[in-house]
């Protein structure tokens, strides 16, 4: 599906609005309403607000990743996890925004397939080690999450990453500190055997996505 440019300038601008404030979430149990609300009120549209189709990254190299549990941190409207799950995978997903996981599981529905989520607050939550085949972490900017996801990885297991890049400034006004500096993402997961790296950029925008894999 391709998109007019003040549509697809209008879903950058609100994607680049849910990485900032992802970032700056609170103890879901003590958060005020507003912190909450605010991504519930994002997911509160009848329209999935960035489709119902997986990034292309991850499509391209579904075939790749290790058949399995699956976990989709900030899975949001639910469009990346529920593809893992038409692809055979066992997905669980995170999300702060309990609209945005009714939405997910609704997608689900329409695909055929069930997923599981949890509502927690990314800030405030230990992944679990060793148990997942593959994660992805798609468009949520939480650089301390990074370890956390080698640890979580079964050895074998894949984490694919894919976020906006300092590139992204000539296309967009955006923090700096949210952004993902040159061939970060390769210095960060360096101990890890990389699969795929790509630095991508359009006329609306720049990526840079990552699939490693843990080793040992």
């Amino acid at each position: 599906m391709s998109l007019d440019f003040p549509t697809k300038k209008i879903l950058l601008n609100t994607l680049a609005f849910l990485i900032v404030t992802g970032v700056t979430g609170v103890p879901l149990l003590d958060a005020k309403p507003r912190d909450k609300d605010r991504w519930d009120q994002k997911y509160s549209t009848e329209a999935y607000i960035f489709g119902k189709e997986p990034v292309p990254f991850l499509k391209q190299n579904v075939h790749l990743l290790p058949k399995g549990k699956a976990l989709d941190i900030a899975i949001g409207e639910g469009r990346n996890g529920v593809y893992l799950a038409t692809q055979g995978f066992e997905v669980v997903g995170l999300d702060i925004s309990e609209k945005g996981l009714a939405k997910a599981h609704q997608l689900a529905r329409q695909n055929g397939v069930t997923i599981e989520t949890r509502v927690v607050d990314l800030e405030n939550y230990q992944l679990e080690k060793n148990a997942y085949d593959v994660i992805l972490l798609m468009y949520y900017m939480q650089r301390n999450l990074w370890p956390q996801i080698k640890n979580a990885l079964k050895p074998g297991g894949m984490a694919i990453i894919e976020t906006y890049n300092i590139d992204h400034l000539k296309h967009q006004k955006f923090n700096p500190k949210w952004l993902l500096k040159p061939n970060e993402l390769v210095e960060a997961f360096k101990d890890m055997k990389i699969i795929r790296y790509q630095a991508y950029e359009d006329s609306d925008q720049a990526y840079s996505s990552i699939i490693v894999q843990k080793t040992k």
